[in-house]
């Protein structure tokens, strides 16, 4: 016989204590357990990563999250603010490693300024190009959400005063002629890389092939910076 949940603790006739069985505790009865919140982020994450390559960004709804995740809509917001925000999440650790992998590059350049700028490159496409269909969302994201451009432009520009200050240091200790504005030289390479890393990525039509981008972006960089070819 199973005890209810409201069965209290008495003296059965013999003296013996019966203690209250839930029936959660039976083997028929047991409920499965609950997600926890990390489960249901990783659910939306796991969704949004799911739908992403198979269809464009502007055309998954925060329904379409919350259903594939198994949860409300409501819920959704608990965990996230927006689907951008989901979409952020997926593009943190490409963009930190891309990140992490230009500094690291650049620190090598003043001895050995052609393998630096090519692994900084290298590093740059491999990273978004891991996730080709979360790269190509976060493209999407940048022309169509406010909130996604200032953050991928804030990066841009860390970027850009990175080898502004890198060219500039070339110059001075006399390794690179002055040529152009040191500013406009860097932002014009780092633009470029932007633009025909996402071409290569989502197959536009013109676009360099994919394994030919870094040795293509390498020699320009080169050639613009030192005066030199790869």
């Amino acid at each position: 016989m199973v005890l209810s949940r409201s069965t209290v603790c008495r003296e059965s006739r013999h003296g013996v204590k019966v203690k209250p069985v839930s029936i959660a505790s039976t083997g028929r009865g047991r409920r499965a357990a609950r997600p926890s919140g990390d489960e249901r982020q990783q659910a939306i994450l796991d969704t949004a990563a799911r739908l992403i390559g198979q269809r464009s960004f502007a055309d998954i709804s925060v329904d379409d999250l919350a259903k594939g995740a198994g949860i409300s809509r409501p819920t959704f917001y608990f965990y996230f603010a927006s689907k951008e925000a989901v979409l952020l999440s997926l593009l943190d650790p490409l963009i930190k490693r891309a990140d992490t992998g230009f500094d690291d590059a650049l620190e090598s350049m003043p001895t050995e300024p052609r393998e630096a700028i090519r692994r900084g490159i290298e590093i740059f496409f491999s990273s978004f190009g891991s996730h080709p269909a979360t790269a190509r969302a976060g493209a999407e994201a940048v022309n169509t959400s406010p909130e996604f451009r200032a953050i991928w432009a804030g990066l841009m520009q860390k970027w850009i005063n990175l080898t502004a200050a890198l060219i500039t240091a070339e110059r001075q200790r006399g390794a690179a002629p002055v040529t152009l504005p040191a500013l406009d030289l860097a932002t014009s390479l780092n633009l470029m890389n932007e633009r025909m890393m996402m071409a290569a990525l989502t197959d536009e039509r013109p676009s360099v092939e994919p394994d030919r981008v870094v040795e293509t972006l390498t020699h320009i960089w080169l050639t613009s910076i030192y005066g030199i070819s790869s």
